[in-house]
């Protein structure tokens, strides 16, 4: 038997996976239930933290996948130690959140954000705008979606290093790759900044004063990752006193972003409602990936995307 965990709405394209095998809608409120008896998981509400507190009914259950690239909401200590498999959404948002970036930094060099509100006053003011090429890009986080980044900012001339697990001088898509145990060393040498990495005990908070305070102050910060990783009252203070010069945020803390948070009326923040990744058809992308590994995995053949659940994400091959 398969549950599905879902929001508002249930997940688009299911009717195949109707017609091979059991399966079980459910809200937040009827996830312990639903769960007793069930063989795998289809966490569709992502963003939910509801599986912790219903694990105790999970009794013969053998697999979870959850349709995002982050696994945080359901990588709990029970989860961890159990022989439960736990895959993810790894592919699906790599170009869009790529695209996202770049349309960010485009809009900092170009002063879009200005002239959007110069024109909303019909007032004309020519300014001069900075080039992307030859700028510099940390991208801290290796695996797809920063690949994804580091090509396409490559592509118009941004020179563009990583942040990984271990340091490399040839990998392929980033060229240098630094540890992460030496952000703060390398820090300084970005113009942008940009924060994809998975959310785990290593990688919280790792954005902080002493983070903000070695970069440049002409740097911007770029959070496409997890809100978490990101101090937000240090990274309030560091664009308030200009110790850098700006942020674009489509993921925070805390979600929705609150009405009285100063990031809403920062003039140099971009803030968007964590829709970096969500493309026209996302959702029928993400129930394409777990139809194919549930295929797989009534079939006793290798899943795809399993999340190693002592590092907190899909390893990567490269």
């Amino acid at each position: 038997m398969l549950t599905v965990l879902h929001g508002d709405s249930r997940p688009p394209g299911m009717r195949g996976i109707e017609d091979t095998a059991v399966v079980r809608y459910t809200r937040e409120d009827g996830l312990a239930e639903a769960l007793s008896g069930a063989d795998a998981l289809f966490v569709y509400d992502f963003l939910s933290k509801a599986v912790p507190g219903a694990w105790h009914a999970a009794d013969r259950l053998r697999w979870v996948h959850i349709a995002s690239a982050g696994v945080d909401p359901v990588l709990f200590p029970e989860i961890r130690d159990s022989d439960v498999v736990l895959t993810n959404s790894r592919g699906v948002f790599d170009r869009p959140i790529a695209e996202y970036v770049l349309g960010v930094l485009l809009a900092f060099a170009k002063d879009f954000a200005r002239s959007a509100e110069l024109q909303s006053r019909k007032r004309w003011l020519h300014r001069e705008s900075e080039r992307l090429t030859g700028k510099r890009a940390l991208v801290v986080g290796t695996g797809p979606i920063g690949r994804a980044v580091a090509g396409l900012l490559s592509a118009v001339g941004v020179h563009v290093s990583g942040i990984g697990r271990r340091a490399r001088a040839d990998d392929p898509d980033f060229g240098t790759v630094h540890a992460a145990d030496d952000l703060l060393e390398h820090l300084p040498e970005a113009d942008f900044v940009i924060a994809v990495a998975p959310l785990t005990e290593h990688t919280k908070g790792m954005f902080d004063s002493r983070a903000f305070a070695a970069m440049r102050p002409t740097a911007r910060l770029v959070n496409v990752g997890r809100g978490e990783l990101v101090v937000t009252s240090d990274l309030v203070r560091a664009l308030r006193d200009g110790v850098i010069a700006g942020a674009a945020l489509d993921v925070f803390e805390t979600e929705p972003l609150p009405q009285d948070s100063p990031l809403w009326t920062m003039e140099n923040v971009l803030v968007s409602p964590h829709m970096s990744g969500d493309f026209v058809g996302w959702r029928d992308a993400l129930v394409e990936v777990f139809a194919d590994n549930f295929r797989r995995w009534r079939a006793d053949r290798d899943l795809r995307n399993v999340v190693d659940k002592q590092l907190g994400y899909v390893p990567s091959t490269r």
